[in-house]
């Protein structure tokens, strides 16, 4: 089931975050997140913006959001989205399915232009967003440095 986030979220979404955080270079943030630092993000984020979670049985399994794409006044139609799933469970769906129901959000709010960043190589996240018809289009190279190597960066953007 979808639904929007709560709070008391926080310790299943660092959980699904900080593997992420520990082993891969998905994200390039490097040092955990406790679940007070994860309440304050989504505090943050909801003030503007959906974030979803997916749970099953009782269990958050994965969690989708957007947020502000850049400070300047014009680009407020325009956000960065991020999805995160509970590894046992990449490959399932449940990508999808968030991704329907966020996009739905965005358009809601009159959200005109969605961006993902993604750290290359990563099939699935770029199958994900070429499933809904996002193009890329930027290749930033060598732009991070994480697990002992420098990463590229792509961006796929959908015009809503």
């Amino acid at each position: 089931m979808v639904r929007e986030v709560k709070e008391s979220d926080a310790e299943a979404l660092c959980r699904i975050y900080n593997n992420y955080i520990a082993g891969t270079t998905i994200t390039f943030e490097e040092t955990p997140l406790h679940a007070d630092e994860m309440v304050s993000r989504i505090k943050n984020i909801t003030q503007n913006y959906p974030w979803l979670v997916y749970e099953e049985n009782g269990k958050v399994i994965g969690y989708t959001y957007a947020s502000k794409w850049k400070e300047r006044s014009a680009y407020r139609y325009s956000v960065e989205t991020g999805t995160y799933l509970d590894s046992s469970y990449v490959g399932k769906g449940i990508g999808t399915i968030l991704k329907t129901e966020l996009l739905k959000a965005l358009k809601e709010k009159s959200i005109h232009s969605v961006v993902c960043g993604i750290a290359l190589p990563n099939p699935a996240s770029i199958a994900l967003c070429e499933k809904f018809g996002f193009e890329k289009v930027a290749h930033l190279k060598e732009v991070g440095y994480k697990l002992g190597k420098w990463v590229d960066v792509g961006y796929w953007e959908l015009i809503l």
